[in-house]
């Protein structure tokens, strides 16, 4: 036997010893998590020895129902953002006295687009760059390459995207990738492994 059938079947015991009820539920939380995906989820299910397609189906779930919550309150966020500005430009455009002079605390402001921020990982400046060259579906399957989900989601929202749009757009990429790991997994522990 070799160190990886060793590690694989071991892994199996393991999850053997958790009740199949919840076997999908532990799946669907690892799904959920950034960086782990459904993905990383479907190839943790997989080498667990759980049916591919209640992997697929937990991974892609839990997944998609963090993006959810990414979206709604990453929505919620933007829409007080905006409203502030509004509130602030409509304020301004009031007063003479206000609109020549800026308060200091409207100059250290860091909804202000002219506010210095921290420079941005190469991860989101490459998933911009997709953005503008491919627009919302393209970056979205592109996207998982990059960047996890959730902070896909969060920056298409913050973007201005609208919500049904986006995650129309996320809930195609978590199936193509999410079938993509699933299918992968399965077939290098079926047909290389052979465990």
């Amino acid at each position: 036997m070799t160190p990886i059938e060793w590690l694989v079947s071991s892994f199996q015991e393991l999850v053997a010893q958790v009740p199949e009820l919840i076997q999908p539920l532990v799946v669907l939380f690892a799904g959920a998590i950034p960086f782990l995906e459904a993905e990383g989820a479907s190839i943790i299910g997989i080498a667990g020895g759980m049916n591919p397609i209640v992997v697929a189906i937990s991974a892609m779930a839990g997944n998609f129902l963090s993006v959810l919550l990414v979206v709604l309150f990453s929505s919620r966020a933007r829409s007080a953002v905006v409203d502030r500005r509004s509130a602030r430009v409509a304020a301004m455009a009031g007063g003479p006295a206000e609109a020549s002079e800026p308060s200091p605390a409207a100059a250290t402001d860091p909804s202000d687009p002219a506010a210095p921020s921290e420079p941005e990982s190469k991860g989101r400046l490459r998933f911009k760059r997709w953005l503008v060259r491919f627009g919302v579906p393209g970056a979205t399957l592109l996207g998982p390459l990059a960047i996890p989900t959730q902070f896909t989601a969060a920056i298409l929202v913050a973007a201005g995207t609208p919500r049904r749009w986006a995650l129309l757009w996320q809930a195609v990429a978590i199936v193509l990738w999410g079938t993509i790991a699933t299918v992968s997994a399965w077939a290098a522990l079926t047909f290389l492994i052979a465990v």
